[in-house]
């Protein structure tokens, strides 16, 4: 009888307190009350239970053969992985261990559990190859043996991240950075161009080792140098739309706006005023940021005939080679894009939100190699006069400043470096 009345009361407490606490969540108190509780969690997690899965390995020695890469968001090796991660499994001496971190796709505790894995194997490797910031791996004293290469995911330097946006909407607030930092534990940063050096240093809070940061090339961009690549891109591309046979490609890629856990992509390209203007001659292609969600949708009466969303079926080197327009915003691609020497044009209808979401490392009108428009009516009438508009030496300059150390032998030079060749 005593068990059941304690019964009753704990369910009359939960069922009362339960939307009570829905009303106090929505005060200042409430609110204050959540923020304290989560630093709590936060500061538990990366002061106390991922260096403990860390250090719970590190009286083992290290294994001068082995080689971690972490993949933080998907379950395949992307972007500056693939190159490098191909011409290291040809070296059979090498131990290589993956880590997909899926931080997107699982549930927190799930991922944590991923995150203090991947600390235990790193504990015990010679080489660690990373593309984005982790405060994970960040939040460990690593040993002195342990060589991290930041391969970082972007080249260039187009909108600002990490510190150069602690001023920013986008970012946190510098104390935060550097209670729980992002970019700790680097021996190597590789970067596409000495120019934007600066800006790495800046961001990673590196500038009293600047020597971090090697400006030998991007290892992805070796692809652009490879004619056979170009060749099997179209192949695919006319294999999944007929349609583009014989005509040319407008590609749209812009970047994502909002904070990465919610991310949403612009809607705002008009298919049908493309489609009344080219649909003779072009056809037009969508690749939203992988983080996207929820992506616009194409009519049933463009899509497939003139209109595609390629974003789960071509991936944005492979987009870049077919195109002969690209269209984007804010994105990093422009850069690898420069190397094709084609034109670009930049959609930047909402240029001043964005200036003050997040910035830019260099003055938006200056930096950008092609027409900034507002309108689609201003990109149809550019494109339709694209032939007398297009300054391609406006692209070559940008190319030689950002773009400078890519030239097809980026990856041979960062594993070089790496693993100390000469």
């Amino acid at each position: 009888m005593h068990r059941l009345k304690r019964g009753i009361k704990r369910r009359i407490k939960k069922y009362f307190t339960r939307p009570l606490w829905r009303l106090v969540k929505k005060t200042s108190w409430g609110y204050a009350y959540k923020k304290k509780t989560a630093k709590k969690r936060l500061d538990k997690l990366l002061f106390q239970d991922m260096p403990a899965a860390y250090n719970s390995e590190i009286d083992k020695p290290i294994q001068e053969n082995k080689v971690v890469f972490i993949e933080p968001r998907y379950d395949f090796l992307s972007n500056n992985f693939v190159q490098l991660h191909k011409e290291l499994v040809k070296n059979k001496d090498l131990d290589i261990h993956i880590h997909y971190l899926l931080e997107l796709d699982l549930s927190k505790k799930q991922f944590y559990r991923n995150c203090k894995e991947m600390l235990r194997d790193v504990a015990t490797a010679k080489y660690v190859f990373v593309n984005e910031a982790s405060r994970y791996l960040s939040c460990v004293d690593l040993r002195e043996e342990t060589i991290v290469t930041q391969l970082w995911h972007a080249c260039g330097a187009f909108k600002r991240f990490g510190f150069s946006t602690a001023d920013k909407l986008f970012g946190t607030d510098k104390e935060g950075m550097l209670l729980h930092p992002y970019y700790k534990n680097y021996t190597h940063v590789t970067i596409s161009s000495p120019e934007i050096a600066w800006a790495y240093e800046e961001a990673m809070g590196l500038q009293d080792r600047p020597e971090v940061i090697k400006p030998v090339g991007t290892s992805r961009t070796d692809i652009f140098f490879v004619p056979e690549e170009q060749e099997k891109a179209r192949k695919k591309l006319e294999e999944l739309m007929p349609a583009a046979k014989g005509k040319k490609v407008i590609l749209f890629a812009p970047t994502f706006r909002g904070r990465v856990a919610s991310a949403s992509t612009p809607d705002n390209l008009s298919v049908e005023g493309f489609a009344n203007a080219f649909s003779d001659e072009y056809i037009l292609l969508f690749k939203h940021h992988p983080i996207v969600r929820n992506k616009p949708t194409i009519s049933d009466e463009y899509n497939h005939s003139f209109a595609m969303d390629m974003t789960e079926h071509m991936t944005i080197d492979e987009l870049l080679f077919v195109s002969d327009i690209c269209i984007s915003d804010y994105s990093s691609l422009i850069f690898e894009y420069s190397l094709l020497e084609r034109p670009m044009l930049f959609f930047a209808y909402d240029l001043d939100e964005y200036f003050d979401w997040r910035g830019f490392y260099y003055d938006y009108n200056e930096l950008t190699p092609g027409p900034i428009c507002t309108t689609n009516e201003e990109m149809i009438d550019y494109i339709k006069n694209i032939d007398t508009l297009f300054d391609k030496q406006k692209v070559i300059d940008f190319k030689d400043k950002f773009m400078s150390a890519c030239d097809g032998h980026a990856t041979e030079r960062i594993l070089d470096m790496v693993f100390k060749k000469d």
